[in-house]
């Protein structure tokens, strides 16, 4: 991906995330996504992280939480 789809610098993260919502809020993801530029506007993404990480109750060390990119 680095070679073939940027001109910028690339690095990859050295973790990630994954987080399950059941069907019945399937309409709520969905507008969500749609929605999601505008969302970010409020919000940056590392700090909605954090936020979901709590709200699921998911321990994490400061250390491995992604960093903004330079």
């Amino acid at each position: 991906m680095k070679e073939e789809f940027t001109r910028s610098q690339f690095n990859w993260q050295e973790g990630y995330g994954a987080f399950s919502y059941s069907r019945s809020h399937l309409k709520n993801v969905l507008t969500y996504i749609e929605n999601q530029e505008a969302h970010h506007k409020k919000i940056n993404f590392l700090d909605e992280y954090k936020s979901l990480l709590k709200k699921f109750e998911i321990e994490y060390d400061e250390r491995f939480i992604f960093k903004e990119p330079e």
